[in-house]
């Protein structure tokens, strides 16, 4: 019935994060609410009912209290060497994926419109997200996902600075200003984000911002330490700590879905390594998802960093791959139809990958089997996840493979198994303290004491 929409005047404002407190926020008022983000660019998806979607979408619509559904995230960019694989309503459009990029937007325009109309029909306020933002005017002729969505859905705009950065009044002023008319008045309050100085410093800085564009400056939010993953990837988070069990990620070039290790940050010293050295003091090594394996195969070999996880593996570390990097480990890749590429993995598994022209999108549940140590206190445990995958891999006999082990070295295909309260009681000893939904509501708290409530009932259409 009624949108919001935030924007930003750069990538990393903060978009995602206040959309999701938003989402929050608005559902405690009482209200239905969905996400939507016409055009996301990831690598780490979700599957929900019908196929794929950005992370931050699954993330919003379960802070909002909803089921996640490809119609909040109609069109998912999955950036590949040199080009982006497109996602449409879930599923990949191959057709779409091989068009420049300049050409696809009328194409997808269709999809985002519609998706966006039955949101609006069927929830009382949709929380937009933009991307980038709305002042690239080398691609303004091709928005699909910032001004064009907030024409469309009639949304007023808060406009978002990353203030943390420095120069936030100057990027406020000049994304506004590069905006023709009709979209300067859809901006109706901006909001200093990441703010962590001394807020008696601002004045006179909104006020004669406000004098300039006639927008107010309707919220400072502070810098949120919080646990939901990266829409992107890997972030630089805390400090190393003591006292946990030090476990090593790599992250390799094309490295995927790196938002299902969040939680092992909670109960886990984690090094993301992009050097041989990373892996020095490790006890667990653990190889992730991959967009391109070859690639990321290629890129172990250069950095030498193949020959670092062969060598924890031999010295008894525990080593560990998911999806992508079950496929890694395993001996041999084949690649028949010209998907991935073809080479020999690392070996540590006897495992052999053959990539398919189709991409596995699925959920699933299993019970682990009793398995040896170190991996005994798995056994038994119920888990459930999701796989997105294209590859089909057999052990030596031929029989296809969820799950493999050999010793110390362990793969599995699917994703989400790093969320399960059991699954890291049972590879690092504790549990995370802070849930997902605790963070919503802390999320939603920070809005309800730093940004104008009245305006954002306002916007809302509410009373």
């Amino acid at each position: 019935m009624s949108a919001v929409m935030i924007q930003g005047c750069t990538s990393w404002a903060g978009k995602s994060l206040l959309t999701t407190a938003l989402c929050r926020w608005y559902a405690r008022q009482g209200l239905t609410v969905a996400p939507f983000k016409a055009q996301n660019m990831s690598n780490n998806a979700r599957v929900v009912d019908g196929g794929e979607i950005g992370v931050a979408q699954w993330l919003q619509a379960r802070a909002a209290g909803v089921e996640p559904e490809v119609r909040m995230n109609p069109v998912l960019l999955k950036p590949e060497s040199g080009t982006s694989q497109v996602v449409r309503l879930g599923r990949v459009d191959a057709e779409l994926s091989r068009r420049p990029w300049r050409d696809r937007s009328e194409a997808l325009w269709p999809t985002v419109e519609n998706a966006l109309a039955e949101l609006l029909d069927e929830y009382d306020v949709v929380v937009i997200e933009g991307a980038g933002s709305p002042a690239e005017i080398n691609l303004a002729a091709n928005d699909i996902v910032n001004m064009r969505v907030a024409e469309r859905a009639d949304a007023p705009v808060l406009l978002a600075v990353d203030i943390d950065r420095g120069g936030a009044f100057a990027h406020l002023y000049g994304t506004w200003a590069l905006l023709p008319p009709q979209h300067q008045r859809r901006i109706r309050g901006f909001v200093l984000n990441r703010f962590r100085g001394d807020a008696s410093l601002l004045p006179p800085g909104p006020e004669q911002l406000e004098r300039l564009t006639g927008v107010p400056t309707v919220g400072v939010v502070p810098m949120i330490r919080h646990d939901l993953p990266d829409e992107d990837g890997a972030a630089l988070r805390a400090p190393v700590r003591g006292g946990l069990p030090p476990v090593a990620i790599v992250r390799y070039p094309a490295a995927s879905n790196l938002d299902e290790f969040a939680l092992v940050e909670q109960v886990a010293d984690v090094r993301w390594a992009t050097q041989p050295w990373h892996l020095d003091g490790a006890s667990t090594v653990i190889l992730p998802g991959s967009k391109h394996v070859a690639s990321d195969l290629a890129w172990l070999r250069a950095s030498g960093l193949d020959a670092a996880v062969v060598a924890a593996a031999r010295a008894g570390v525990r080593v560990l791959g998911v999806c992508g990097g079950l496929q890694l480990l395993g001996r041999r890749l084949e690649d028949p139809y010209g998907v991935d590429g073809s080479g020999d993995g690392l070996g540590l598994l006897p495992l052999t990958t053959t990539f398919a022209r189709d991409k596995l999108v699925q959920r699933g549940s299993l019970t682990l089997p009793a398995l040896d140590p170190p991996w005994a206190a798995l056994s038994g445990l119920p888990v459930s996840g999701y796989e997105i995958r294209q590859g089909r891999t057999v052990d030596a006999s031929g029989t296809d493979v969820v799950l493999a082990v050999d010793g110390n070295v362990a793969g599995w295909y699917p994703h989400g198994w790093f969320e399960d309260e059991a699954v890291l009681q049972a590879l690092f000893g504790a549990r995370p303290t802070r849930t997902l939904d605790a963070t919503f509501e802390r999320l939603a708290d920070v809005v309800e004491a730093h940004v104008d409530t009245g305006v954002l009932r306002s916007l809302a259409g509410l009373s």
